[in-house]
């Protein structure tokens, strides 16, 4: 393989290494100097570019990375001894003497340091009174080291729209003064909750990506799945919830390589070749979800990757268990009574040969003629339903609806096959 440029080699610390830098940097200016944070990080990396450039790259890049923002941040400390722009961690110790305030911020440098602060900095970012489009936004940016193009990419939408989102967040976390902190007790459970969903949200966007040319956001997924696996390494978020979520993405991107055939096209779950599945990843899925059961608590994470494993137990998509399914669907359904579960239920009760009592299933929906023209995975079920049936005539009815509702280009070009089979059985 050909060596990395300087270059590729400060585009890629910048994913892996900006996120922990911003943290550690947030946790001495204070979540309202976050900006400050940001652009001590940005003066680091481009330090790096100027530097590693002429000059041989260093033994350790990341922590070259690391020395330069934290000598920055010993700079300002030692210019500026206004306590207000500090965090409160700081602040009191500036006030006495700034030698003090400077030993205190090495402090924050070192290894277990600069992961405590990214999970403060997780639980900053997905505090309860942000919207969920500006939690998972600025996630993404702080923590994750995504542009603001990338983050638009990401969500299919604009510029713009995210600067807004970011704009928003970092005036909360300004103006109301929230401290870079993990919760406790009761407020940590709820915290935890919230960072799930987040996690959830930004792992499924990687699995089933909005993106017209792009099916899967691996970067998303495996961020997702970093982000997951810090949780699980801290005693705040080392808990069940956590390992069977860690344990379901692992399940799910255990079938990457599987998914998409030559020419951008789907491979659906009962035609994939199992044998391209990743034995490592599966087997993770297994141990964390085995770590997941100790506790009492049963969470939707839990029976969720259940639900995963289940494909991952089985050698063909025919010897599913589909009884042990409908079961965990029965239970999900109790705990997550969405339309997507029911769905998804539907589509179980399918292949135990009850087609019609899915389709009714469906109908049933709340507010399904609604989602049924708004969103295109409850068109495209109804429509594959009504083929297996053999209802040609609402069978294209919805898988057309589907295709113009899609934006994908790879689920276009399935949908369009199933509706070509569609005609066939509406002539016959």
């Amino acid at each position: 393989m050909p060596q990395e440029s300087p270059q590729q080699v400060v585009e890629h610390l910048f994913r892996h290494e900006s996120g922990k830098m911003i943290a550690v940097l947030t946790r001495v200016f204070g979540t309202h100097n976050l900006s400050m944070a940001e652009d001590v990080v940005q003066e680091a990396f481009l330090k790096a570019a100027q530097t590693w450039r002429y000059d041989q790259l260093p033994d350790n890049p990341a922590a070259w990375l690391m020395r330069v923002a934290k000598n920055k941040a010993i700079d300002i400390i030692r210019r500026q001894h206004t306590y207000r722009l500090y965090s409160e961690e700081l602040a009191h110790h500036l006030q006495a003497q700034a030698n003090e305030a400077v030993s205190i911020a090495e402090q924050l440098f070192l290894d277990t340091e600069i992961a405590d602060s990214q999970l403060r900095m997780i639980f900053t970012c997905c505090h309860p009174s942000l919207k969920e489009e500006d939690q998972i936004a600025l996630t993404l940016k702080t923590i994750s080291g995504f542009s603001t193009a990338e983050i638009a990419r990401a969500l299919v939408t604009n510029e713009t729209v995210i600067q807004k989102r970011l704009y928003r967040a970092k005036q909360f976390l300004k103006e109301e003064q929230i401290k870079l902190e993990i919760p406790t007790g009761a407020q940590l459970t709820e915290r935890l909750e919230i960072v799930y969903a987040v996690l959830y949200l930004l792992f499924n966007e990687g699995y089933n990506s909005g993106k017209e040319d792009e099916l899967i956001r691996r970067d998303l997924c495996v961020e997702a799945m970093r982000l997951a696996l810090l949780l699980t390494q801290h005693p705040a978020g080392n808990q069940p919830a956590t390992f069977a979520l860690l344990s379901l993405m692992c399940f799910q991107a255990s079938r990457f390589e599987s998914r998409m055939g030559e020419n951008n096209t789907i491979i659906l779950l009962q035609h994939q070749d199992r044998n391209t599945w990743s034995k490592e990843l599966i087997e993770k899925g297994f141990q964390f979800l085995t770590h997941s059961s100790q506790g009492q608590t049963l969470t939707i994470y839990h029976i969720e990757s259940a639900i995963a494993a289940e494909h991952c137990m089985t050698d063909t998509f025919e010897n599913t268990n589909w009884e042990r399914m409908l079961y965990l669907y029965d239970l999900l359904l109790e705990m997550k009574p969405t339309p997507l579960v029911q769905l998804n239920r539907a589509i179980v009760l399918a292949q135990m040969k009850q087609p019609q009592q899915a389709i009714r299933d469906i109908w049933n929906i709340d507010d399904v003629n609604k989602l049924l023209t708004s969103q295109y995975l409850f068109s495209a079920v109804l429509g594959d339903l009504y083929t297996q049936v053999g209802d040609g005539n609402n069978a294209r009815k919805y898988l057309t609806q589907a295709h113009d509702l899609t934006t994908s280009l790879a689920e276009k070009k399935l949908i369009q096959e199933k509706i070509k089979h569609a005609e066939q059985i509406h002539l016959n």
